[in-house]
């Protein structure tokens, strides 16, 4: 339980992660709440890891991984990957440097020795953002043992959800809570495609690109999980699909979508 590094609980040091303070923590009840069953479930998910190797793409700040370290069922090994060197920098900071969990970089995980080397791969909240995933996807199945998961986790843009999001935004923008200090715009025509949106890309999405870091980047204007999905098949089989925070609502009233997925064979494999 203990931060080697630097003295503290690893549970003091997750609530001193910027994520934590703005969700987890936050002020709205219904955003502390919609993420912190996105947690749970996740931790759920992991609970059939234990004793295995598991990476967290796109870690943040650790949380997750650190909270998986205090579950009843931790990873033999646990793996955090981040795209910049200040947010590594963080994580081995507040959480320390023990033989059982490390953080590195993403560029770093594509060395050919990692080939093959994860039971489990978790990616929360990271692929709306992500201008072509599918390298990324790809990468996954490489890193991935034959039998592997991989579990996916990303917000619900489309359908009724979409609605209730962009009135979450504005209040919470409103009231500075978060990390919504405004809200993406749709026009009448975008906000319509959104709420019918099937499999395809049902509009343009924007591109920001981040100067510090160097890389390009989508909010989550006009992400749409079940193109996704379609992508995602292209080289897994999705044997499992649930929402959260409501699981026992229909996808498009939830949050959150999860997809479990095992690497389809090929030749090498």
């Amino acid at each position: 339980m203990k931060n080697q590094s630097s003295g503290k609980t690893r549970n003091q040091a997750v609530e001193e992660g910027h994520y934590a303070r703005k969700q987890i923590h936050c002020k709205s009840r219904l955003i502390a709440w919609s993420h912190q069953s996105r947690f749970d479930y996740g931790l759920k998910l992991a609970s059939g890891f234990g004793d295995k190797v598991v990476l967290d793409y796109g870690c943040g700040d650790g949380t997750f991984l650190a909270m998986l370290k205090d579950s009843d069922h931790p990873p033999l090994k646990s793996v955090g990957a981040e795209i910049t060197e200040d947010l590594i920098q963080d994580c081995i900071s507040r959480l320390g440097s023990h033989q059982d969990m490390e953080f590195t970089s993403i560029e770093s995980l594509k060395s050919p020795e990692n080939d093959g080397r994860f039971d489990a791969l978790f990616c929360m909240e990271v692929l709306e953002h992500v201008v072509e995933p599918v390298p990324i996807l790809n990468d996954f199945h490489r890193w991935l043992k034959p039998g592997g998961s991989l579990v996916v986790s990303v917000p619900v843009e489309t359908g009724p959800a979409l609605l209730v999001k962009q009135m979450a935004r504005r209040i919470a923008g409103w009231r500075g809570l978060g990390d919504y200090p405004g809200f993406d715009p749709y026009t009448w025509s975008e906000l319509f495609r959104g709420l019918v949106a099937g499999s395809s890309q049902h509009i343009r999405r924007p591109i920001h690109r981040n100067e510090a870091g160097g890389y390009e980047s989508h909010d989550h204007k006009g992400f749409n999980w079940r193109y996704l999905k379609s992508l995602l098949e292209e080289n897994f089989t999705v044997t499992a699909i649930h929402g959260t925070p409501l699981q026992w609502a229909p996808i498009g009233f939830c949050s959150q979508v999860w997809m479990i997925a095992q690497p389809k064979k090929t030749d090498k494999s």
